[in-house]
């Protein structure tokens, strides 16, 4: 696998938080961003442009005690900070590898990332580097999910990678819960939507169907469904129009 022509040019890969943590009860485990970077880089290194938007639950499910009974936005506030936190160790690994890598903020932290400037993320990946996208959408009340999709339309990416954890893909029902729930190869954004089905939360999964944007849902603990996806495999479930 590598050589092959790649199936994309320029992806967005949605990362949860719970992705970084490996075997930890919250926090980023070394090993685990360390093997997520080496999986990004593999993909990177065929010339496949990535973006990426990180998840903060990882870390926000260590502050939720603190959050208790407070505003809304403020918690949403919290856990877009939280998900800076994801992406500076993130981009640490992939400098370590020699992955050139800008993190770009929609809140302003202008000592430790960049501001989000759309046309200037657009140059990056031009660039040849990857850009991880932090603290959502800048705003409360809307989701990490819904930015993976906000961000994927407006920097043209031709699919959403949307890695889970310990689930293959789209269940009929949860299956942690409920033993006949049967995964699905194929789904429509809008049956998606009807039916509740775990994919992303139903803003995000709008704003993919009223774009036609695709969505790959796949394991992350197997890290080489990443690359086999953009050699065009079909891996874990397929929403598209």
């Amino acid at each position: 696998m590598g050589t092959e022509q790649a199936a994309f040019k320029r992806l967005l890969l949605k990362l949860s938080g719970e992705a970084l943590m490996g075997s930890l009860e919250y926090g980023t485990d070394p090993a685990r961003v360390r093997s997520v970077a080496q999986a990004i880089k593999r993909v990177h290194d065929r010339g496949v442009e990535v973006a990426i938007v990180v998840g903060g639950g990882n870390i926000y499910r260590g502050m939720k005690a603190a959050a208790e009974g407070m505003d809304r936005a403020t918690g949403d506030y919290m856990g877009m900070l939280a998900t800076v936190l994801n992406a500076l160790p993130l981009q640490d690994a992939l400098e370590d590898i020699d992955v050139d890598v800008r993190v770009q903020s929609a809140l302003t932290i202008a000592e430790v990332a960049e501001p989000y400037i759309r046309r200037r993320a657009m140059r990056h990946l031009e660039k040849g580097r990857v850009v991880i996208f932090a603290a959502g959408t800048g705003n409360p009340f809307f989701t990490t999910d819904t930015a993976a999709a906000l961000r994927a339309v407006e920097i043209h990416a031709e699919a959403i990678l949307m890695a889970k954890n310990g689930v293959e893909g789209v269940y009929t029902a949860d299956p942690r819960t409920d033993p006949g729930a049967t995964m699905l190869a194929e789904v429509s954004h809008m049956d998606a939507i009807q039916r509740g089905l775990k994919v992303m939360d139903a803003t995000a999964l709008t704003l993919c169907l009223e774009n036609d944007l695709p969505i790959h849902v796949f394991n992350m603990d197997d890290d080489r469904n990443i690359d086999r996806i953009v050699s065009g495999e079909r891996v874990g479930t397929l929403v598209r129009t």
